[in-house]
């Protein structure tokens, strides 16, 4: 053990004699590099022989030399300093998510115990359980917020997405799915929202145009809703949101919108931040959950939908889901939102866009391009009041809608008869009017129609809605003065190919073509 000692002894004591060394050699070294004195000195035995340019020479050599040296040592400490400061900021940040995390975590063990603890206190209160239930959830939303602002303000020093890395952080833990009601029919379904409608907000619709709003959701992704001011034309997806209990994001378009960065923003190059929209926060919220989403363009029209939809339009059209996606930035950053894909966003498909429009002097036509790929309603009066039953929210999920519309194009596809009628009637109007109907028609036509059916209607009343709605309307780009006899005769053919009085929608709408002029 002796032998080893001395060894380790002198082992040891020879690394530390280096060790000591190297910090002898650095201080030496700086010592000589600053050794003024020697400068001096050796500025003295060699001047005598300096001319005035070597004098100014020489004086400049040696300052700037030691402004590079003062300049390379600023540098070091500033860099030393920004990083003890972004270290800092990383394990504050770090500590404040973590502490948001734990929050999280126990907002859902008492949102687990919320059922058991408001049964037991009903009887104790005298209160009645959704009385409870209403106090209770109104507290949740409000330590929701609360968490929500703490989160953005901690994620804003490290991403460049905030809302969207917030959304990332809100459901990170996430354990339990939300429960859905899923026991419900779309007859049912249009119903209860008619009822729900008229109890909780005073809005009186008349069942048709329910059923027109959610046979339209299955035919496609944008809905446009049109009329006179004061027919509920943004109250009804509003409501929707209330009904499904998943509030609509509201937009409300601007005469200035030019472009798609109005919808979803855009990257800032100054700030090294995106400029993230209501919009975009909600798309991107919507690929994390199963419910049914509203985003309303409230006044669509004030602006030219071409120009800040257009983008939007095209991807909704294209046939597989899959390729919905939009380019937010040109490059992936480590630190981007989790379900961005090298910059870009995939749309989640349980996403309806529903726009209002008002035709008046202040606002644009809408191009066929839109019309053709939106479902349209018209709401032209006001509604009737009417007594319904008391009708509760319901959150019912995306995915039993989409099965409930593929139900009904199953049970209740068009008939037959009414395709071999429909294109009779396509053969007369391009013959007579030189208009189309198009695959993209025909292919909203056969998913609205069975939905349509499922809702409660007939059939003849959906295929007369989408004549009208989709077709006949392409007659206002002609010159009605010419075409006024040849609208008489195409009333006749959809009396002879549907029955006399029939199709009321169509007939009614071409009535009034025929009176402007």
């Amino acid at each position: 053990m002796y032998g080893f000692l001395t060894w380790f002894k002198a082992f040891f004591g020879y690394m530390l004699d280096g060790l000591l060394m190297i910090f002898k050699g650095i201080v030496f070294g700086i010592g000589k590099m600053f050794d003024f004195s020697y400068y001096f000195r050796l500025w003295s035995q060699e001047s005598s022989n300096f001319t005035a340019l070597d004098w100014i020479c020489s004086v400049l050599a040696f300052i700037l030399t030691y402004a590079v040296w003062a300049g390379l040592i600023f540098l070091i400490v500033l860099g030393i300093r920004k990083f003890v400061r972004f270290r800092k900021s990383v394990v504050g940040n770090e500590d404040l998510l973590e502490e948001i995390s734990d929050l999280h975590r126990d907002v859902l063990r008492l949102t687990a115990e919320k059922e058991r603890i408001m049964q037991l206190k009903v009887t104790q209160a005298g209160l009645s359980y959704e009385q409870m239930k209403r106090m209770f959830e109104e507290e949740m939303k409000s330590a929701a917020e609360t968490l929500d602002g703490a989160e953005e303000t901690a994620i804003a020093e490290t991403s460049r997405f905030v809302r969207l890395s917030a959304v990332d952080a809100k459901y990170t833990f996430v354990e339990n799915p939300p429960e859905y009601y899923n026991e419900i029919n779309l007859k049912e379904l249009c119903e209860d929202l008619r009822n729900y409608a008229c109890v909780n907000n005073a809005l009186y619709y008349d069942i048709r145009t329910i059923r027109l709003m959610i046979a339209g959701l299955a035919s496609t992704k944008l809905i446009i809703l049109q009329g006179i001011s004061g027919t509920g034309k943004t109250s009804l997806p509003y409501v929707m949101g209330k009904y499904f209990q998943n509030d609509a994001t509201i937009a409300s378009v601007q005469p200035s919108w030019r472009d798609r960065n109005e919808l979803f923003g855009y990257f800032n190059e100054f700030t090294k931040k995106f400029n993230e929209t209501e919009v975009l926060r909600r798309i991107y919220e919507s690929s994390y959950n199963d419910d049914i989403n509203v985003i309303i363009l409230d006044e669509m029209n004030i602006a030219r939908v071409e120009y800040y939809f257009a983008e939007m339009l095209s991807v909704l059209e294209m046939p597989n889901p899959d390729e919905w996606r939009i380019e937010l930035v040109p490059s992936a950053w480590e630190n981007d939102p989790k379900k961005l894909d090298q910059g870009a966003l995939k749309i989640p498909q349980n996403v309806w866009y529903i726009g209002t429009i008002n035709n008046d002097d202040s606002t644009f036509s809408v191009s066929d391009k839109v019309y053709d790929r939106a479902f349209v309603i018209n709401l032209d009066s006001k509604g009737i009041p009417f007594e319904a039953p008391q009708t509760e929210a319901k959150r019912i999920a995306y995915s039993h809608v989409e099965e409930l519309y593929k139900k009904a194009m199953a049970d209740y596809p068009v008939s037959e008869k009414a395709l071999d009628n429909i294109s009779k009637l396509d053969l007369y109007v391009i013959d007579h009017f030189r208009v189309a109907f198009g695959n993209r028609i025909l292919k909203q036509l056969k998913q609205f129609v069975p939905v349509y059916v499922a809702c409660g209607g007939t059939e003849t009343d959906a295929v007369d809605y989408m004549l009208a709605t989709k077709v006949f309307r392409k007659f206002e780009s002609l010159n009605l003065s010419l075409i006024r006899d040849e609208i008489r005769g195409l009333i006749g053919t959809l009396d002879q190919l549907f029955g006399k009085g029939t199709m009321k929608e169509s007939i009614a709408y071409l009535q009034r073509l025929q009176k402007m002029y």
